[in-house]
């Protein structure tokens, strides 16, 4: 095992496994695999958490996108603003409901939706815009809030890797129309496999998402709606309820440590972590630095996988650059800064239970890595 590794979710599971086994000894006896009991008290114990009325669990965090961006009302022949800096379930999500993606730029400092650039691309099909909480930090609330109602628009939160972040008095969910939610296992909360959640406070919403989930049947083999099969499975749930009272402490866990990460790389020329803007609530699904001249990132990357440090890189090509998605018509150098990103950005290891010492040793190898001169540059 690498001395530092990217994740390591033992620190999560291992005092909790007899209750998970418990648990799933219990489904199995009850026999109660599909939208069961512990789904049920999943769904109203996330969504309370979130300051949401309603949680909606389904498969994926990639369907929570796209059956949470149809049922509110996004279609085709509709766009919708989407962070080029983000992973390309933000743009499957949007194109599952026959709408187009437009890509948006991102801030350099914090990676986020630049949301100047996004008045640069409204149009009059604009219907919604998708901010992505990427890493674990939120787009600043008020000024989407504010961006949205000038333009009429509805916002679509991407809260898949901020589960329980806040900034500005807000919770990632609790501010737009819908959120989409993913609770892949390495997520802040994390499941035993896939899943994923919609939370929203409309009523009607949620009558919807629960239709689609299930072959757009609101009653048994009754189907008003085009539907398709995305549930989130009773064990899952039974699981994911089961961490939810620890989350506030793992998230607490992560960061810390990333206050000793940013604290320790101040002094490091070449080296820039993205900023944080929201204190406390950045929740710190990743932790995520700049690598820049004279310092090269590959050669930094390679330098710590020697010394057995696991890194990654969030996202290594961009989404308007991927070969799935040149039918969108975008070119090399049509999102800059987001092209800088891709070129310098390293994901250094993040994990509730990650240890101070382990801090040290991550830096420490990347101190050995830096030569004299340089600083941070946001361009």
């Amino acid at each position: 095992m690498a001395r530092v590794p990217f994740v390591d979710l033992s620190f999560q599971h291992e005092p909790l496994q007899a209750q998970i086994e418990q648990l799933w000894r219990d489904c199995i006896a009850q026999g109660q695999f599909i939208l069961g009991p512990h789904l049920a008290a999943f769904e109203q114990a996330f969504a309370a958490a979130s300051g949401v009325a309603y949680g909606i669990g389904v498969a994926s965090g990639t369907d929570a996108l796209a059956l949470g961006m149809r049922a509110a009302g996004i279609q085709s022949g509709d766009e919708v603003l989407v962070p080029a800096n983000t992973f390309i379930a933000t743009l499957i999500g949007v194109l599952r409901t026959g709408a187009t993606p437009v890509l948006v730029d991102c801030d350099p400092d914090t990676a986020l939706i630049d949301l100047e650039a996004a008045v640069q691309k409204m149009t009059p099909r604009t219907k919604a815009i998708a901010p992505v909480h990427l890493y674990g930090q939120l787009v600043a609330p008020q000024a989407l809030k504010d961006f949205a109602q000038s333009h009429n628009l509805l916002i679509i939160e991407d809260a898949a890797q901020a589960h329980l972040a806040h900034r500005d008095g807000a919770i990632a969910g609790s501010i737009g129309t819908v959120a989409a939610y993913s609770f892949y296992p390495s997520k802040n909360l994390g499941a035993m496999g896939d899943g994923g959640m919609v939370l929203t406070d409309d009523p009607e919403i949620a009558s919807k998402i629960r239709a689609y989930r299930n072959y757009g049947a609101r009653e048994k083999y009754i189907h008003q709606e085009w539907g398709t099969n995305s549930r989130l499975d009773n064990l899952q749930a039974a699981v994911l309820g089961l961490k939810l009272p620890h989350l506030p402490a793992w998230n607490a866990a992560r960061h810390q440590r990333a206050e000793e990460y940013t604290t320790a790389l101040a002094s490091l020329p070449g080296i820039c972590p993205l900023v944080n803007h929201s204190g406390p609530g950045h929740s710190y699904h990743l932790y995520v630095i700049r690598v820049q001249p004279p310092l090269e990132r590959e050669k930094l990357q390679a330098a710590l996988t020697a010394a057995g440090i696991q890194t990654g890189i969030h996202y290594p090509i961009p989404c308007h650059l991927q070969p799935a998605y040149g039918f969108l018509g975008y070119q090399p150098g049509d999102f800059p800064v987001t092209e800088q990103l891709a070129a310098a950005i390293l994901s250094l290891p993040m994990f509730p239970g990650l240890t101070a010492a382990q801090v040290e040793t991550v830096v420490a190898a990347i101190r050995d890595s830096v030569p004299i001169a340089s600083h941070c540059s946001s361009h």
